[in-house]
């Protein structure tokens, strides 16, 4: 049967990988090497144990500047009967880390001591007296660090397998050593492919796509403890990708084919590994990174995989790292993981193991996990996860407030620092975030619109919510939707921004675009705000007293859910024209129409507001360079930011 794109489970794609390099001889320690002991080999994975050639500390040694004695001539020594020892025959002057005299076992602290002289008066020559006071006795090998007292000779000082930290290798030099033997790093090929890509750096055209999933595997190699080469794009074109192919195996021990590892009329990775040598996977039962390729090339592995960055570094994780695990000698990476509660329900392909980047937090006493973009192709979405919940095959997602497993890749003691905003999208909402992480916080902020955040406060789901909603009867912002939503949650409305809003249009605006009233010619496609936007609000309000109604407005129904997905849309020619704010349409080098000035607030919870978590938010609020950075984006007043709009 044929393997092309043909799921199978990933742990079967495991097994054939691991089952294939058994019988290559390479389901083991590649080899070793001899390296000195210094600074370089931090990081690296010790080949063989650690035993100690010597002791330390290998005498013992004064911890302390004072006086060594013998315990037993201290006896009877108190304030009131304080006894005198005589300089040589009674007590000798140590400093820390001298060897202790013979015949002597313990230490009396310098500050624990009088010394005198030949006519027993004090004297200030402290190191060389006569005699010494003291006004207490002292135990055996007190002050002392005994032979062996931190490393004994012949004792085992670090398995096999370790990778090595800073502390370890202070711990080998004293214990010995002056070199070590550490596996050999698996050179892995990362071989590019695609006659769209171009390299970072290039202007881009229409078509072109950056190359840089080899710049991430390439990362996650070194951060894993192997040796990446990095190969130029190549062209899809069968034999170049061959003879490339060849070429990698020659001095590598793994080759990772990136992109046309689909069945496409240009995707010849699978071909190629065919060819070449062994076909052994074609298609693995796992989201984001279904086609993966698996296969042996001149007794070498190779996997293709999938173009999509995500798909690529997931891909990465899950079958390359236990194998540079296993080549090294050390475990495969476990992630901590922490128990959350969804905060929305998620879906999964039921035959699929389904990985969900998802962004976490505390709020209250909940641990939560909010989904993040789905995207195989959104890196971003990594760069933003906190960590994974993987929905196994057999499963088809789980519901919302459902508790799930996160494997982190953040530390708890991060989470525990992350604010949570969510509702409305508003670019401040980014200098934010950058504002308060100089300040020891994190803020993590979901776009579901200014009313799904009013939701969210009620669920107990965020820390604030960003909000802009009109009341259409009284003008206000804001407080009559609070009302409505959170009636029996108290809360502070405190401005952000008044901001200006206004129809965004292509450079020098072709279609002549003037205002609202334009929406309803048939030549202009239109983007829209999702329902539930403040955005979208205030468009609806201002088409009601137009007399325009919504089915006169072409892909009304066209919606994004940021004001830069807005521009976008805009800018890339998928509509004429949306409804939002100025800096989102310089972002994008595009026209505004400016139309409306607006409020925009943060609404939180009066249990938050007066939390720690949330002062340096509030600081912010009122630091003047905030401010400015602010007021340097087009179409921002922040001259009542961080002021109590309303209590209710």
């Amino acid at each position: 049967m044929s393997v092309y794109l043909h799921d199978i489970p990933l742990d079967k794609a495991q097994a054939a990988l691991r089952s294939a390099l058994q019988d290559a001889d390479l389901w083991r320690v590649l080899g070793a090497e001899n390296i000195p002991l210094d600074e370089n080999a931090l990081g690296r994975v010790l080949a063989e144990p650690i035993w100690a050639k010597i002791s330390s500390p290998h005498y013992h040694a004064s911890a302390m500047d004072g006086f060594a004695v013998r315990a037993n001539e201290t006896a009877g020594a108190s304030l009131t009967a304080p006894l005198t020892l005589e300089i040589g025959p009674q007590a000798e002057y140590v400093d820390t880390g001298d060897p202790l005299p013979d015949g002597f076992n313990s230490v009396i602290m310098i500050e624990e001591t009088e010394a005198l002289d030949a006519d027993g008066e004090i004297t200030p020559a402290i190191r060389d007296p006569q005699t010494i006071r003291i006004r207490a006795a002292v135990t055996p090998w007190k002050h002392v660090r005994p032979l062996g007292e931190d490393i004994v000779a012949t004792q085992l000082v670090l398995p096999a397998g370790h990778i090595l930290r800073p502390v370890d290798l202070g711990a080998i030099a004293a214990s010995g050593h002056v070199e070590i033997a550490v596996s050999l790093k698996p050179r892995v090929a990362i071989l590019p492919t695609g006659t769209e890509l171009v390299e970072i750096g290039s202007e881009l055209k229409r078509g072109d796509i950056l190359e840089y999933n080899s710049l991430v595997l390439a990362a996650q190699i070194k951060s894993w403890g192997g040796e990446a080469t990095r190969y130029p794009i190549t062209i899809d074109d069968f034999d170049l990708i061959a003879e490339r192919v060849v070429e990698a195996s020659r001095g590598h021990d793994l080759i990772l084919l990136n992109a046309g590892s689909s069945a496409g009329a240009e995707d010849f990775s699978a071909g190629v590994v065919e060819k070449l040598g062994t076909l052994l996977v074609h298609g693995v039962a796992v989201r984001p990174g279904h086609p993966v390729i698996i296969g042996m090339v001149n007794e070498k592995p190779i996997i293709g995989m999938p173009g999509y960055p995500v798909s690529a570094a997931l891909t990465g994780e899950i079958f390359v790292e236990p194998m540079i695990a296993r080549w090294l000698g050390r475990t495969p990476t476990e992630l901590a993981t922490v128990k959350a509660e969804l905060t929305r329900k998620t879906t999964s392909p039921g035959g699929d193991d389904d990985y969900i980047r998802m962004a976490v937090g505390r709020v209250g006493e909940r641990m939560l996990a909010a989904p993040l973009n789905r995207g195989a192709g959104v890196i971003s979405s990594l760069v933003r996860a906190d960590g994974l919940a993987i929905m196994p095959r057999g499963t088809q997602g789980a519901e919302s407030g459902e508790t799930v497993e996160i494997h982190l890749y953040r530390s708890r003691a991060e989470l525990e620092r992350t604010i949570f905003c969510i509702g409305s999208h508003d670019m401040t909402l980014d200098l934010l975030a950058q504002y308060l992480a100089e300040r020891g916080r994190r803020l993590v902020s979901a776009n579901v619109g200014s009313l799904g955040g009013l939701v969210a406060l009620k669920r107990g789901e965020a820390h604030l919510a960003g909000s802009h909603l009109l009341d259409p009867e009284t003008g206000e912002y804001n407080t009559a939707y609070i009302q409505k939503y959170l009636p029996d949650t108290p809360v502070e409305q405190v401005m952000l921004v008044n901001r200006e809003q206004g129809l965004l249009v292509q450079r020098k605006n072709p279609k002549n675009i003037k205002d609202l009233g334009d929406l309803t010619r048939a030549d202009v496609a239109f983007v829209n705000r999702q329902r539930g936007a403040g955005t979208r609000v205030l468009l609806d309000y201002h088409l009601n007293l137009l007399g325009i109604a919504s089915a006169q407005i072409l892909r009304y129904n066209q919606e994004e859910f940021t004001h830069l997905g807005v521009a976008a849309a805009v800018a890339s020619g998928r509509a004429d024209c949306g409804l939002g704010i100025a800096a989102a349409a310089q972002a994008l080098n595009l026209d505004f129409l400016p139309l409306y000035q607006e409020r925009y607030e943060l609404i939180i919870p009066t249990i938050y507001f007066h939390d720690p978590l949330l002062a340096p938010l509030l600081e912010v609020l009122h630091d003047q360079d905030f401010q400015i950075a602010v007021e340097a984006m087009p179409g921002y007043n922040t001259n009542l930011m961080g002021k109590l709009s309303r209590r209710n």
